[in-house]
């Protein structure tokens, strides 16, 4: 019975192996006669002359993609970031779990910033920019590439520590901390917000602390809690001018919300406030001028201007790249409406270099901070409006 047994399963495998077999060369006879088939189609098929009609030039350029966009200009393009620095900084940032708005928005000055620049004494000084409150905004600015959701993840209460931890370590003279917006949240997230610029006094008294917070939806009370925790620069960003401003930012911002949020600053005693302007994005002159007014009246000591810069297709399309010389220009304007500093070019953004500014040496006590008359503004404005 055994013997059977044996003798019918080794039956049984041969019958499967010679199927097996058999269909394995099915399968190959089919491929072969499939690639012929396709060799044969391939080459009695279309070629490169039946794409071209007969009416066309041997030398003509082909012109491919959205002609009508403007290319990115030569004094636009950066180099890619190699230092010590920048890898030191990159790696803490990973191992803490922090985010940069350097990193989510894309900014191109990351290598120039966290490599740091050599100064007298032979030493690097880096600046960095944390984007505090995790990497997801509940606002959808149409220049803006950081991630949005109505409900963002809650904040990480060992963050503030893990932040004060990792700038105390870095060698940092000049640190900006700004947040994504989380309306999500009843203070909007100003708690968090003092309490990480607290512990960063504690650890690195040396350093200066600039806030480039939200609007805080309009709640002022937020404005003084952060504005009261210790720093030193007051900045928050009015973006555009103020035509522009329901286009480009997102619709719970206004102009006029933003001059609100930096004349409390100043009404709470910080020394320096700051904010920053787009251009590019379909601006006129008599519009940036007014803007430029409105915020002096507002008392606001620092303006940047900086190229917009199209992150994603899906965002908001550059309307022009602003020549060099554009920007010197606006650069005089501010300054003869009496502004304490003006930073612009192409590549400025609002905390660029921010260590390497004259506003450093205003907070080390190089320089005071002039307090300008509402006559002189009108005056300056005048002025410039007749150069315009």
């Amino acid at each position: 019975m055994t013997l059977f047994v044996s003798s019918a399963r080794h039956i049984a495998t041969r019958s499967a192996s010679r199927s097996n077999i058999l269909l394995n060369s099915s399968r190959c006879l089919a491929t072969a006669a499939s690639k012929g088939s396709f060799q044969e189609k391939l080459a009695s098929g279309p070629n490169l002359d039946d794409f071209i009609s007969g009416d066309v030039e041997p030398n003509s350029r082909v012109i491919l993609g959205n002609t009508k966009a403007p290319r990115l200009p030569s004094f636009l393009k950066t180099s890619i970031p190699t230092s010590e620095s920048y890898a030191r900084i990159k790696k803490d940032l990973r191992g803490l779990g922090l985010h940069t708005v350097c990193e989510e928005a894309r900014c191109p000055n990351i290598g120039d910033c966290w490599g740091g620049k050599e100064g007298q004494d032979g030493k690097k000084s880096a600046t960095a920019t944390i984007m505090l409150m995790g990497d997801t905004c509940t606002r959808g600015c149409r220049f803006c590439s950081v991630k949005t959701s109505r409900t963002p993840p809650p904040l990480d209460p060992h963050e503030p520590e893990n932040t004060a931890e990792a700038i105390s370590r870095w060698g940092l003279g000049y640190i900006v901390l700004t947040s994504v917006d989380r309306d999500d949240l009843a203070d909007g997230g100003a708690a968090h917000f003092a309490s990480t610029i607290q512990k960063i006094k504690q650890k690195a008294p040396h350093i200066l602390v600039e806030a480039l917070t939200g609007d805080f939806a309009g709640n002022l009370e937020c404005v003084s809690q952060v504005a009261r925790s210790g720093l030193d620069v007051y900045a928050h960003n009015v973006e555009t001018v103020e035509a522009l401003t329901p286009f480009v930012r997102d619709r719970r911002a206004t102009f006029r919300q933003s001059l609100r949020v930096l004349e409390r600053a100043k009404e709470e005693g910080v020394r320096v406030t700051k904010t920053s302007i787009m251009l590019g994005v379909g601006e006129q002159e008599d519009q940036v001028l007014q803007a430029l007014k409105d915020l002096r009246k507002s008392h606001v000591d620092v303006v940047t201007f900086g190229q917009y810069m199209r992150p994603t297709k899906r965002h908001m399309k550059v309307d022009r790249y602003v020549e060099p010389a554009e920007f010197e220009r606006w650069k005089k304007v501010a300054e003869d409406l009496g502004f304490l500093y003006v930073a612009s070019g192409p590549l400025v953004r609002s905390s660029y270099k921010a260590g390497e500014y004259f506003i450093e040496n205003v907070l080390r006590g190089g320089a005071k901070v002039p307090k300008v008359s509402e006559e002189v503004v009108m005056a300056a404005a005048a002025s410039a409006e007749r150069s315009a």
